[in-house]
């Protein structure tokens, strides 16, 4: 009898000593979900640039919001590399945030490719009201279907804009005989064709050595990015084509956000909203100055299109309808331009 009790007791001592352990380890798990980190931030452009303004501002808010248990470090000129690439990483949770041109999301969730039909926006205001609005609501719940990564924020980096080093560029004709790089984006690649030339397309990484090596003539992007990356030493010639206004957006890592307890969460999220309206201020007050900079210490020369309405008719004729699919529908396009209070299609 003394000895079966004995056993008993053993067995209620091991089975103790389990349940002593696995709350050690289900404590140990808990604890590393919630653990400091410093995230690992991917960055298309360069110091300077709307790109870095908007992740440098997100990173600073999430330490203030989690009393600095979780920080940012970004990494600057696609240093983890391409844009498009990154978003891949954050899609299996290698990474975990990345600023990025929503062209470069397009591929993984092509209703994105709404925000890159030539001439969508007419300017800054319905640019912001489309992304903070219902439509970003919708962009963000089916980038999160479609590709793994929640955007958390929206970078204004302005109107794209087209650069060069042959010649002065104030109508179509201009364009003739020029080498043009654009992203590997398809609708990016049809506008051009629709003004009558074969682009270029190009990693953004390997894009200022084409440019310095004159491999291409061109290039476009925002004044800030043309700053940032200092393309005023191997271009001469701006023009201010207005015909896409470069959205850029902060994504997390869907992974990476569900690994947070519900407090992080909600400080990325907030971060992320607070982010993308100082990006919009930024960008406010920054671009006038940028553009007089780079006059005055590259020496570029601005110039604006004679014939804006024929550039405007041309891409919306021939690029609109061959991507109504692919970006949610001819409805959609309709709504967001009764939205903003443009003539339907």
């Amino acid at each position: 009898m003394k000895q079966a009790l004995t056993v008993k007791k053993s067995r209620v001592s091991v089975k103790s000593g389990m349940v002593k352990t696995l709350a050690l380890t289900t404590g140990m798990l808990l604890s590393a979900s919630v653990m400091a980190a410093n995230f690992k931030m991917s960055v298309g452009d360069g110091e300077g640039s709307a790109q870095q303004v908007m992740g440098q501002k997100f990173a600073e808010l999430l330490a203030e919001k989690t009393d600095n248990k979780h920080t940012a470090k970004l990494f600057l000129n696609g240093l983890l590399g391409s844009e498009q690439d990154t978003v891949n990483a954050a899609s299996i949770g290698t990474l975990d945030f990345s600023v990025l041109a929503s062209n470069n999301l397009a591929p993984f969730s092509p209703t994105v490719g709404m925000l890159s039909l030539p001439y969508i926006f007419e300017n800054l205001d319905q640019a912001a009201k489309t992304v903070q609005g219902p439509v970003g609501t919708e962009l963000t719940e089916n980038t999160l279907r479609d590709a793994g990564v929640r955007i958390l924020g929206w970078t204004f980096s302005g109107f794209r804009v087209l650069s060069n080093s042959k010649k002065p560029v104030t109508q179509l004709s201009d364009l003739k005989g020029m080498v043009i790089r654009v992203p590997k984006n398809e609708i990016m690649i049809d506008t051009y064709k629709s003004w009558g030339i074969n682009p270029t397309p190009l990693a953004w990484t390997e894009t200022f050595t084409a440019l310095q090596q004159r491999v291409v003539d061109g290039q476009d992007t925002p004044y800030t990015t043309i700053y940032s990356m200092k393309f005023g030493e191997v271009q001469q010639y701006i023009t201010d084509l207005h015909y896409l206004f470069l959205l850029e957006p902060l994504i997390v890592s869907e992974a990476v956000f569900q690994d947070q307890n519900k407090k992080t969460q909600q400080a990325m999220l907030e971060a992320g909203k607070e982010a993308t309206a100082y990006s919009l201020d930024w960008l406010q007050e920054k671009e006038g100055q940028i553009k007089k900079e780079l006059v005055s210490k590259y020496g570029m020369e601005l110039n604006t299109l004679n014939d804006e309405a024929a550039w405007a008719e041309a891409a919306q004729k021939e690029v609109w309808p061959k991507f109504y699919d692919s970006v949610g529908g001819k409805d959609k396009i309709n709504a967001l331009l009764k939205s903003l209070g443009r003539n339907e299609i």
